[in-house]
């Protein structure tokens, strides 16, 4: 085989087998992911949970995924995270959504998405948020509009959850990924309604948490069920800051988190070093 057909035999064996084995690796469901919430909740920690669609899913089946989790996580210090463009940013579905969690007692959060989505998710969130006024959203550092959002959003009831962002910027990535995360905590920090820190780094995690301790802003960690936590769990505690764990569930998780792993190599080495206490590079 020559080298330009081998490659293109890689190529498509690496992007085809997180769907393959997707097809035969038991998803998480509702029920599974409510049990770790439980989990969660006798250990002193809150929870979200957020779905993934598989190929071919639809509006009902994201809206009956959702009500069956809010269904069996009343009285769970919980919160519903939402990718809206799957519903289609239909408002009708959006505030049935908002309408389930408070039957429930569980907040909502809207996920982030490619850049392209930002301006509609952030109009859905400002839509509920006078008859919803616990309903979040989620901002990335690495865009540049994000400083903006969150001064639209600084003096809001709207829980902001802050991640480093997965979709580039397409106006350019930010040169230092780090500085960018802590001006956008800056631009947060002294409001009073809570701000969540995802991050897995715990230098980032340390210097973030504390900016917002010191400007009196409730604040969280939130960490992704799966990755690397223990050091940024210890960061938490050792500034008396509540931590919350991220848990996905549904069809295309699986398929996603796969992808994911490929396409980040260095997992295991930053596994290696959270494990054995190693600082970061």
């Amino acid at each position: 085989m020559r080298g330009g057909a081998a490659w293109r035999l890689l190529r498509d064996t690496r992007y085809a087998l997180p769907g393959a084995l997707g097809r035969v690796i038991p998803a998480p469901d509702a029920p599974h992911a409510v049990a770790i919430a439980r989990q969660q909740a006798r250990a002193g920690a809150a929870t979200t949970i957020g779905y993934f669609e598989g190929a071919g899913g639809d509006p009902s089946s994201i809206m009956a995924a959702y009500a069956r989790v809010a269904q069996r996580a009343r009285g769970l210090d919980l919160s519903l995270s939402v990718k809206a463009p799957p519903l289609r940013f239909d408002p009708v579905s959006l505030r049935e959504l908002a309408q389930i969690a408070r039957q429930s007692g569980l907040s909502l959060v809207f996920d982030a998405h490619g850049p392209q989505d930002a301006d509609e998710t952030l109009a859905a969130v400002e839509r509920l948020l006078p008859d919803f006024p616990d309903t979040g959203i989620v901002l990335p550092a690495r865009w540049q509009r994000s400083v903006a959002d969150a001064a639209r959003l600084r003096d809001s009831s709207a829980p902001v959850r802050l991640v480093r962002g997965e979709w580039p910027d397409p106006a350019g990535d930010p040169l230092d990924p780090d500085a960018a995360y802590l001006a956008l905590v800056e631009a947060l920090a002294g409001r009073a309604a809570p701000v969540a820190i995802a991050t897995h780094r715990p230098a980032l995690a340390d210097r973030a948490l504390a900016l917002l301790r010191e400007a009196g802003t409730p604040c969280s960690l939130e960490q992704l069920r799966g990755l690397p936590g223990r050091r940024c769990r210890a960061v938490a505690r050792g500034q008396g800051v509540p931590v919350r764990l991220y848990v996905p569930f549904g069809p295309g998780w699986i398929p996603y988190a796969l992808d994911r792993a490929l396409a980040r190599p260095y997992l295991l080495a930053w596994m290696w070093r959270d494990w054995t206490g190693r600082a970061d590079p």
